[in-house]
């Protein structure tokens, strides 16, 4: 057998296991739906801890690529400083929600850089990497090649002014940045000129048939979502994949002739995980370089499938250098919020920041994401559903049982465990819960997370029926009483083993209620807290949530949504609402972003609206528009718009639309007001500092009636206010079809 062939083969037998979530990208602060793997990860390694495995926990931050440097563009930051603010960030919210991991980093790091160069040189070396050399444009002011989002010129198909150098976001035609008439470099407005460039490209078609032999040993440990997605990548055919990109932050390629590169993001991003191990593992070699005693456990969204199915085993296969490659993935699907989507910009949803200020415990939403987690289907986080679970499952069912228990050892026994003469009722009880924990055993090496999770919850609800059956509190016989108590002790003692995983905070204080040394899975099932042992007082360990309290946490996270919606329709456009008494609102009171149109229909109630479904990068939203008579559906689909985002939503003929496109109109023939930007930009008027930005995301509503008051017009193809040019990061707004109208 072959080096390459053991590195393709799957072995059964493995004495080490490496877990890894997905590494966040540092451009935002994480919201519960982002937190399902990290924490998903944590409750997987805390079991196999308690378990004596042998373990390491990986986690960081992923902070390379153009995603960075937008982000830090935005914020007036240099891109270092745009990843060590959000880095704090995660950190701190991580350390809040008792995620323990081994090893936490950041793909930036110089261990990272060293081992991601040396996995390209061993994969240049062994010939999976080609190069190609692509004519494009430069900039000689600016002394770099550019990314074809970074020009911009008139289209050569439907002449729009301000096409991207990609594509027409007119006609939709996809282009070559060298095709544009009188192309301009974004940033210095110069024209640059064409030259020829180098690239270099993964051959993944070449390493295919070694990762397909790979893949034979170890799919049947995957989540049916990951299979799925990855045979859908390999039915419609591998193809190379380029990993270098003409920017500055990044890891420079060790290439002669492409030092002036740097590598994708998602070429560095996943080799992370070694990065960070060896930044704080001596023995990470023991653990990165041993694929036939090491079992590499993977979490992740369902957005991070391919490149961890697909890419990053490619890279580690290629290296031909015994990388431990991934056995088991699971992939959660989407977590929503209230019947829509998480959106920090518009202060929806739970994000990681806001969780600490509800006080709740970190516990309570641990427990709730993973009896909530995502594992088939998307699933949904609502405040309802949330006090249900808390005051029913952990307040009614588990805490009750450790109170009640806790306090009649206190009240009645002296904190003393009495002896216990068992009964059949007792050994059936004991014999259910070890059943019980052998299903949570095999529960957890499946990944089977909330499934087991509701097993721990019925041996708790079993506890109860116990105590309740047994009435010590009015049974005469002292002899069975003793026995009662003594079980339950135990049982309870059985549950914070269990529910360490989910609720580490829970678990400790029961560990402390007890005046037990320690939480040990060989303890399950077992009378370990033999008569005399004394434990210590009881301590409430959940309190209830009151309807108030949930009525204050959905106003306070519903952000800029009214509970209250009007009841008369507003009409779709502003132009056609009188002024009201109000005074005039500026641009500044007025909050625009790029969005991308991913989903249009008609409207079921009304044939003149469309509603469409829109993304804006970090948040998806609805809107309904009245242009039917003036685009198809396919027309708008993937067109870049641009939105109020500070409008009151609306119910338009039954449908809730949260916020409004802009358009404009001259002599019957409507335009889209359109954008270079990307989905989620912000439009501003001069330049956009972190005043500014800030100014702008706290926006307070308006309603439609004050937005119409705001004049801005096309002129000459360019969007104006008062005279002044509407831009984002990107470039200036322009208008399909038209040059000159209202702008509504």
């Amino acid at each position: 057998m072959t080096e390459t062939d053991a590195n393709t083969t799957k072995i059964h037998t493995h004495n080490k296991i490496l877990v890894t979530s997905a590494l966040p990208y540092v451009n935002n602060v994480p919201h519960l739906g982002n937190l399902v793997c990290v924490i998903s990860a944590d409750v997987y390694t805390r079991f196999l801890r308690l378990m004596h495995k042998n373990v390491i926990s990986i986690l960081g931050t992923d902070e390379h690529g153009t995603t960075a440097e937008t982000k830090a563009l935005e914020e007036g930051l240099s891109p270092r400083q745009l990843c060590d603010k959000y880095y704090a960030i995660h950190t701190e919210i991580y350390k809040w929600f008792n995620c323990e991991f081994d090893c936490y980093g950041r793909t930036s790091s110089k261990n990272n850089a060293e081992i991601t160069r040396d996995i390209f040189k061993k994969l240049h070396a062994n010939g999976y990497i080609v190069e190609n050399t692509l004519e494009q444009l430069y900039c000689e002011n600016d002394k770099r090649f550019l990314a074809d989002r970074f020009v911009e010129g008139e289209c050569p198909k439907c002449h729009y002014a301000n096409a991207r150098g990609d594509q027409c976001e007119n006609c939709g035609d996809l282009l070559d940045a060298k095709e544009l008439i009188n192309p301009k470099c974004k940033t210095c407005k110069n024209t640059p000129v064409i030259r020829e460039t180098k690239h270099l490209f993964m051959d993944l078609p070449k390493i295919e048939p070694l990762l397909k032999k790979w893949m034979e040993g170890v799919q049947s440990g995957w989540s049916d979502n990951a299979r799925t997605m990855t045979e859908a990548w390999l039915k419609e055919g591998l193809r190379q994949r380029c990993i270098t990109r003409d920017l500055k932050w990044g890891i420079k390629v060790p290439q002669e002739g492409f030092e002036d590169k740097v590598f994708y993001s998602w070429f560095d991003a996943p080799i992370g995980y070694i990065g960070i191990t060896s930044e704080c593992r001596e023995d990470w070699k023991d653990w990165w370089h041993d694929n036939n005693n090491v079992k590499l456990v993977q979490f992740m969204g369902k957005d991070n499938i391919p490149f961890h199915t697909i890419l990053f085993p490619s890279f580690c296969i290629g290296a031909h250098d015994n990388y431990t490659l991934m056995s088991e993935i699971s992939v959660n699907e989407f977590l929503n919020y209230e019947n829509g989507q998480f959106s920090k910009s518009r202060n929806i949803g739970v994000f990681g920041d806001d969780a600490r200020s509800t006080g709740i415990p970190a516990d309570v939403f641990r427990y709730y994401l993973m009896i909530n987690r995502p594992e088939r289907t998307d699933t949904e986080f609502s405040w309802d559903d949330f006090q249900k679970k808390n005051n029913a499952e952990i307040v009614g069912n588990l805490g009750n049982l450790v109170n009640r228990t806790v306090v009649f050892l206190n009240r009645n026994y002296e904190s003393i465990i009495p002896e216990a003469i068992l009964g059949d009722k007792d050994h059936a009880l004991l014999e259910d819960v070890r059943t019980r924990v052998k299903k949570i055993e095999n529960l957890i090496e499946t990944i089977d997370i909330k499934e087991a999770l509701k097993e721990i919850m019925q041996i708790a609800k079993l506890g109860n029926q116990y105590l309740q059956d047994g009435e010590p509190w009015k049974n005469p016989d002292k002899e069975k009483n003793a026995t009662t108590l003594s079980v339950l002790a135990n049982v309870v003692k059985d549950l914070a083993i269990l529910i360490q995983p989910y609720m580490p905070n829970a678990a400790k204080s029961i560990q402390e209620q007890l005046n037990i040394n320690r939480l040990d899975w060989n303890d399950l099932g077992k009378l370990t807290l033999h008569p005399g042992h004394k434990i210590s007082n009881a301590q409430l360990l959940f309190k209830k949530i009151e309807d108030k309290e949930i009525k204050d946490f959905r106003e306070q996270f519903a952000g800029k949504r009214k509970k209250n919606l009007p009841k008369t329709e507003p009409s779709v456009t502003a132009t056609t609402i009188a002024s009201t008494s109000k005074p005039n609102i500026t641009f500044d009171n007025v909050q625009l972003r790029v969005a991308k149109i991913v989903g249009v229909e008609k409207h079921p109630n009304a044939e003149k609206l469309y509603i469409e479904k829109l993304d804006f990068g970090d948040e998806y939203r609805t809107i309904v528009s009245g242009i039917v008579q003036h685009y198809t559906a396919d027309e708008l689909l993937g067109k870049k718009i641009v939105v109020v985002t500070n409008l009151e939503p609306a119910i338009l003929r039954g449908v809730e639309s949260q916020g409004m496109l802009l358009a404009s109109e001259e002599n019957g023939v409507v335009g889209l007001v359109t954008t270079l930007g990307i989905p989620g930009d912000y439009v501003y008027i001069d330049n956009l500092g972190e005043a500014k930005l800030n100014h702008i995301k706290n926006l307070p509503l308006i309603n439609i009636k004050e937005f119409s008051t705001l004049k801005m017009i096309a002129k000459d193809g360019k969007i104006l206010c008062n005279d002044q040019e509407l831009q984002t990061l990107q470039g200036l707004l322009g208008v399909e079809k038209i040059k000159n109208g209202p702008v509504r």
